[in-house]
């Protein structure tokens, strides 16, 4: 099966920032069409594609659900084919070093001063252990050929 165009979808107008999520999508969606994805992946992205050529609106709502629709496309991608965009783990793994790594260090460092305006040095360790493990990933996903050549600005 072959992935949908979106021609473009309604009239995006002079915004750079929205011209600029189109072409993200657009370059996710050219990424996709040079795999071989299995038929129900191809089925579940061409029905979000559908979905967003029928909308009528052409301004924020339109970006706002062109991204919704981009993210839970990455979403069932990485999910079932472990396929994922440049640096995807990192900045998932951003998130989750500050709030598993860091927040409980800042805690420890807060008590062991005596003092929990400490509590904020946990976050910069947890986030620098979180780049290192996502990072970690991505290099592991790029030699296995699970990374597409595309970054996701959100």
């Amino acid at each position: 099966m072959k992935i949908n165009e979106l021609n473009q979808g309604p009239v995006i107008g002079e915004n750079a920032r929205h011209k600029g999520k189109n072409l993200q999508f657009e370059k996710l969606l050219s990424e996709l069409r040079k795999r071989e994805l299995p038929d129900r992946i191809v089925i579940s992205i061409n029905k979000e594609i559908e979905e967003l050529k029928s909308l009528s609106d052409s301004g924020v709502g339109y970006i706002r659900v062109m991204t919704k629709k981009q993210t839970g496309i990455i979403r069932l991608l990485e999910k079932d084919l472990k396929l994922v965009p440049k640096n995807y783990y990192r900045t998932t793994w951003l998130a989750i070093g500050m709030a598993v790594f860091g927040v409980p260090m800042g805690v420890v460092f807060g008590a062991l001063f005596g003092n929990m305006a400490f509590m904020g040095m946990g976050l910069p360790i947890g986030m620098s252990i979180g780049i290192a493990v996502g990072t970690t990933m991505d290099k592991k996903a790029l030699e296995e050929g699970r990374q597409l050549d595309l970054e996701i600005k959100y």
